[in-house]
């Protein structure tokens, strides 16, 4: 019989937060492409999101665990390429949307080809279509990066058809480059604004990339690998549900890596499922952390175990009306030392300057002079970083007024 270790609810919470970087102090230089990959090291992705009430979700895991950097060092690492700087990330579907480590794209092959394989759901009206898909293909191939729009115009869409290429319907070539885009012939080559310019694979990874070959259930394991450093101690749906992996090719991971020693057995206490432990994992005795988390951050993804480290109940409330929303339209949990102690709304008001606050509620028990003092500084240092004037706190929630006051 294997021994199981056990473990508190309080270590568990170091353990995943420590996993995360955030034992760690934040540089006192300028960060550099050293400490990104340091994060990634950590968080192993980076989950991309078109909403950009306060600032899009890739660039806040980075501030939230180095403070301020400039978002140049993310937009060169996963956008641009150069013989001297080349390209760290590329953009694939990995927990969601993600940006990850350029060499880790082979291991996400198998979802490709389910991808392929489909003939019906969102891709079916053009899986089969295989000279629309070579048109797309034939574009991007003659013109270098392009957005879909520019595609579109090139293939003709509903107007005239031009020389090159058929006459295709113009949600049906934005749905063939999602799709090149999903079985991994196309990728992005860069992004202006946030539009995807998209470029042939083989033209933006490394050849010895992106001829790797790896076996499925090798995949699995690595990919679980990865995401039980990235969680230091997690429940089998917790690594599941990084990678998105699916349940049958998850379990068989798990054994396999508890057999090989990777992954130790825990119980944890209080969580009802059985956990398990990355072989490396630190349990720090203390976590010394002030941090702003975006709802996409991975530290809060997973609602569930959100709840389960934290006691901490959180939904993102984007698409609930507003006179039902209970703290607001795009909130930040603020994590202090090892606790989720407040929530704040944020809105990045650019055309006044100002980080906006319309709502902070302080979580039961929280200590509300220390959390006021430590998030308004917060607050100043993420409005500075966004190029912002200063912070304005508006009228919602029981810590409102302290911190109107404390950020004056």
């Amino acid at each position: 019989m294997r021994f199981v270790d056990t473990m508190s609810a309080a270590v568990a919470r170091r353990v995943a937060l420590a996993a995360q970087g955030f034992a760690e102090q934040r540089p006192t230089s300028p960060p550099t492409r050293r400490h990104l990959a340091k994060v990634l090291s950590r968080t192993q992705l980076l989950q991309l999101d078109s909403v950009n009430v306060a600032v899009r979700a890739h660039y806040m895991p980075l501030f939230s665990r180095i403070g301020a950097y400039p978002t140049d060092l993310l937009d060169d690492a996963a956008w641009s390429d150069s013989a001297r700087r080349p390209r760290m990330l590329v953009e694939y579907w990995a927990h969601v949307a993600s940006l990850i480590p350029v060499e880790d794209w082979p291991l996400l092959r198998g979802r490709m080809r389910r991808y392929s394989a489909e003939t019906s759901g969102y891709f079916g009206s053009v899986a089969g279509k295989q000279s629309l898909l070579a048109d797309v293909l034939g574009v991007v191939k003659r013109q270098g990066p392009m957005g879909a729009g520019a595609i579109e115009d090139e293939l003709g869409g509903e107007a005239k058809p031009k020389a090159r290429g058929g006459w295709w319907n113009r949600s049906e070539v934005k749905r063939a480059c999602e799709y090149l885009f999903a079985v991994g012939e196309l990728t992005t080559g860069t992004r202006r604004g946030f539009q995807r310019y998209y470029d042939l694979t083989e033209r933006v990874l490394p050849p010895e990339v992106f001829g790797r070959m790896i076996d499925d259930d090798e995949a699995a394991r690595q990919l679980t690998a990865k995401a039980a450093v990235a969680l230091g101690v997690a429940t089998e749906p917790d690594l599941r549900d990084y990678y998105r992996i699916s349940p049958p090719s998850s379990k068989q991971a798990v054994a396999e890596l508890v057999e090989d020693g990777v992954l130790i057995p825990v119980d944890v206490a209080g969580w009802s499922a059985p956990a398990y432990r990355h072989a490396d994992a630190k349990a720090p005795r203390k976590v010394a952390a002030r941090a702003l988390l975006c709802p996409f951050d991975p530290v809060v993804w997973r609602r569930e175990r959100t709840e389960r480290l934290f006691d901490f109940f959180y939904r993102i409330e984007i698409y609930v009306p507003e006179p039902k929303r209970v703290y607001g339209y795009y909130v930040f949990p603020f994590l202090l030392d090892d606790q989720l102690v407040a929530r704040v709304d944020l809105k990045a008001d650019r055309v006044a300057g100002v980080l906006r606050v319309p709502g902070a509620f302080l979580e039961p028990g929280a200590d509300m002079p220390r959390v006021t003092v430590e998030l308004a500084e917060e607050l100043a240092t993420m409005a500075e970083w966004l190029g912002l004037s200063g912070v304005e706190v508006g009228d919602r929630g029981d810590l409102a007024g302290p911190l109107r006051i404390a950020c004056r």
